[in-house]
């Protein structure tokens, strides 16, 4: 086994036996302990009560974060004519249709978010195995596959964060910067618990929200009390 670095060391010692934290304690020793050289992304894992592969249990959605997430966000576009120029209008980075699918498919993918235009769909269709996988694949249950671009463009951009249950019941996203101010991360923490707490699907059985956790890049992963995540 390598040995183990003085900042590691650290970070173990300032978190061991430090569970079930209200949201305020979580995002102080995150902070805390993000000392890498650079401005650690702050991530947020739910553990969900529910088996995704059952179509009435899966829980997807979006969330706009009071405080954004620190992140640019790149937003490519499938569209045509004025929709394609309504696009360009309001901040996308890559706007196009079978030119699109063409650079997709020859393995570029240099986007973080995809939006559509309902009569893109039989083009973006073929994507599937592609952007599918990466959570990439537009959808009109979270906004993406839509008339009205300018505002999903500027959403993304603002913000929005999208989240999906994975196999074994996960939610996760990103939610801020480690130079986020204190209040602010415990904002967004809240307000995507919040949103994912309404998602909860008619299947759901039992406990529905098991465990949220929160951590840096760098940083070990620190259990939040689901009391005070969800203000309850």
């Amino acid at each position: 086994m390598g040995k183990i670095g003085k900042r590691t060391r650290a970070i173990q010692e300032a978190v061991t036996g430090r569970e079930n934290l209200t949201v305020e304690e979580a995002v102080a020793l995150v902070k805390a302990n993000a000392t890498a050289k650079f401005d650690e992304s702050i991530e947020i894992a739910m553990n969900l009560g529910v088996d995704p592969r059952h179509a009435d249990q899966m829980v997807r959605g979006t969330v706009t974060l009071p405080n954004g997430t620190g992140k640019t966000v790149r937003v490519a576009v499938f569209a045509r004519g004025a929709k394609a120029e309504e696009a360009e209008k309001a901040g996308a980075d890559i706007v196009g249709a079978e030119d699109l699918m063409e650079t997709i498919q020859g393995g570029t993918i240099d986007f973080d978010r995809c939006i559509a235009t309902p009569d893109m769909m039989p083009i973006v269709g073929r994507l599937g195995k592609i952007l599918g996988p990466r959570n990439l694949m537009p959808n009109p249950k979270v906004g993406t596959v839509t008339m009205d671009v300018k505002e999903a463009v500027e959403a993304a951009k603002g913000g929005q964060v999208q989240f999906k249950a994975e196999k074994a019941g996960v939610v996760h996203a990103g939610i801020g910067k480690a130079s986020f101010d204190a209040d602010k991360l415990a904002q967004n923490v809240r307000a995507f618990v919040d949103a994912v707490s309404k998602a909860k699907p008619a299947g759901a059985k039992g406990t529905y929200m098991k465990k949220v956790s929160i951590s840096s890049t760098m940083g070990p992963g620190l259990t939040i009390s689901v009391e005070s995540a969800t203000g309850n």
